[in-house]
């Protein structure tokens, strides 16, 4: 006969937080409850939605990246991104605390066109969105900006940073968007935590600026 271990001294129930194993203020406090919220990363082809939601997430990111074949040849442009081996077929999801009990879930989208049909599932429920821009293809964010644009949804543009790329100022790269003045367009690198967690607190004080409800 097999005995349960008797918990330790001081610890907490079963199924309830325990700070030593990490848990945060707003799980101890039974008075709060946390602000959920759902964050959409769009962009092109290539463009660094998934090492975005990699870089942020606290857990293990949901990803859903194939190999790529020679039959996406024709549809997929590899110019600006020779190395890139896979690519998401559906959907990157990823989660982080901020502010203690302000919670998001980031969602990314696909970029190739033929995947677009998710995108109205992917965003239902949004607060808002961070479309990826890359300087060297500008172009493969007009479907995402007109995107979002059309559906009313808050959005901000994140110019993913590529080294050995040359780096241009916000304005030029808002006239080149032809990006309305009261929308956010920041620099920021896909790669690095600290710059994805800025964008996504750009976009939340961006969505409350639209949205304040």
């Amino acid at each position: 006969m097999f005995h349960r271990a008797a918990p330790r001294p001081g610890a907490a129930a079963p199924g309830v937080p325990d700070p030593e194993d990490g848990a945060r203020d707003w799980q101890l406090d039974h008075s709060r409850a946390p602000i959920a919220t759902k964050i959409v990363v769009a962009g092109g082809f290539g463009v660094g939605k998934t090492t975005f939601v990699r870089a942020v997430s606290e857990i293990t990111p949901l990803q859903t990246e194939a190999l790529m074949t020679r039959a996406s040849e024709e549809t997929d442009d590899l110019s600006a991104t020779p190395d890139k081996l896979t690519t998401t077929v559906a959907m990157d999801f990823g989660r982080i605390t901020l502010d203690n009990d302000l919670v998001l879930y980031v969602f990314g989208t696909p970029g190739q066109q033929r995947f677009w049909f998710m995108w109205d599932d992917l965003v239902r429920g949004a607060i808002g969105a961070i479309v990826l821009a890359d300087t060297r293809r500008l172009t493969d964010c007009f479907p995402a900006l007109d995107y979002f644009e059309s559906c009313g949804i808050p959005y901000i543009v994140g110019v993913n940073h590529f080294e050995g790329t040359e780096l241009f100022e916000v304005d030029d790269v808002r006239e080149a968007l032809t990006v309305p003045a009261h929308v956010p367009v920041v620099i920021m690198d896909a790669r690095k935590r600290y710059s994805v967690v800025e964008s996504l607190l750009a976009m939340v004080a961006h969505a409350l600026e639209a949205t304040p409800e």
